[in-house]
C-alpha cells in the first residue's frame, strides 16, 4: 500500500541534504521529489496538492506552512515502515513541524489523531500522510498531485539521460544481374581441297595405221569430266560453359561507438551527508 510522507524545510540546503540522506538509506530518486519554493508561488497549486492528501481543514493549514517555507520534500514510500523511516530521515534532516507552524500561523487544525510521541514527531514534522498506528492505510490512488506536479515548473530541473538501442536493419549494398545476348565473331578453318583439271595434248606421229586404229577410224567423241572438292559447312551449337549466380552469408561484428547525453546537476551548499 502506497504512503506519502511530506518534509518542510525552512532552509533549502537543509531539504537537499535530506534527499541525499534518503537515497544513501536505500530510497530510489524517482520516489523523491523537491520543490525549492519562490516568492510569489501560485497558493492554488500547493492547496490542491495538500487538499488531496489531507482534507480541505488540514490542507489549508499546511498551504500556509508550505507557502512560508523554504524547499518541500516529497517521498512516495511503498509501505509503512518505509514511510516511517522516509518521516524519521526527514525529522533528522530539519523537517518543520507542521502543527507547530501551522498554529504560529494562526492556521492549525485541532482534533488530529493521539500518537505516540516519537512517531507523532516524526510524522508531525515530516507531514506523513497517516499517522503510524493510529488510522487506517490510505492507498494512493494516482489522482493526488505530487509537489513537483503543484508546484511552478521552474522549481524542478528534470533529470533526462539518454540510452543507447543498438539494433539491426537490413540495407541493400550491391546489386548484380546476369544477362545474356547473341553476338557474332568471325572463325577461320583452314581446309586443303583437290580439283581436277583435264589437259588436251596433241603429239605429232607418223607411223602405219594398225588395225587398232583402223577400228576407231570412225566418228565418235570421248567425255571426261573434272571434279573438284569444295568446302562443307554445318554448325553445330554445344554448351561450353555455365554462369551461376549465388549468394553466400557471412558474418563479422561490428563496434558501435555513440555520445549519449545526460543532465548533471550540481547541488550547492547544504550539509555533508553523515
Amino acid at each position: 500500500m502506497s504512503q506519502t510522507v511530506v518534509g518542510i524545510f525552512d532552509d533549502p540546503s537543509d531539504a537537499q541534504d535530506a534527499v541525499q540522506q534518503l537515497l544513501i538509506h536505500g530510497f530510489s530518486r524517482a520516489d523523491i521529489d523537491i520543490s525549492i519554493q519562490k516568492t510569489g508561488q501560485r497558493d492554488e497549486k500547493l492547496s490542491s496538492f495538500f487538499t488531496s492528501l489531507f482534507g480541505t481543514d488540514t490542507a489549508r493549514s499546511y498551504t500556509e506552512v508550505a507557502r512560508q517555507s523554504g524547499a518541500i520534500v516529497t517521498v512516495h514510500a511503498d509501505s509503512p515502515s518505509q514511510a516511517a523511516q522516509a518521516a524519521n530521515i526527514l525529522d533528522d534532516a530539519g523537517a518543520l513541524d507542521m502543527d507547530e507552524q501551522a498554529y504560529q500561523y494562526g492556521t492549525g487544525v485541532s482534533g488530529q489523531a493521539e500518537l505516540s510521541e516519537q512517531q507523532a514527531g516524526a510524522a508531525a514534522r515530516a507531514g506523513i500522510v497517516e499517522p503510524i498506528g493510529t488510522c487506517e492505510p490510505v492507498e494512493v490512488t494516482g489522482q493526488e498531485e505530487t509537489i513537483a506536479e503543484a508546484v511552478s515548473g521552474e522549481n524542478a530541473i528534470p533529470i533526462i539521460e539518454e540510452q543507447l538501442n543498438v539494433g539491426k536493419r537490413e540495407v541493400e549494398t550491391g546489386r548484380f544481374k546476369l544477362r545474356s545476348k547473341i553476338i557474332e565473331q568471325p572463325v577461320e578453318e583452314h581446309l586443303r581441297l583437290r580439283e581436277e583439271h583435264v589437259h588436251v595434248e596433241r603429239h605429232a606421229v607418223n607411223r602405219p595405221a594398225s588395225e587398232a586404229d583402223l577400228a576407231g577410224f570412225k566418228e565418235g567423241e570421248i567425255e571426261i569430266v573434272e571434279h573438284a572438292e569444295v568446302p562443307v559447312v554445318n554448325k553445330e551449337a554445344r554448351v561450353v560453359e555455365e554462369v551461376q549466380i549465388e549468394k553466400e552469408i557471412g558474418e563479422h561484428e561490428e563496434i558501435v561507438r555513440e555520445k549519449l547525453r545526460k543532465t548533471q546537476v550540481n547541488v550547492e551548499g547544504g550539509k555533508r551527508p553523515q
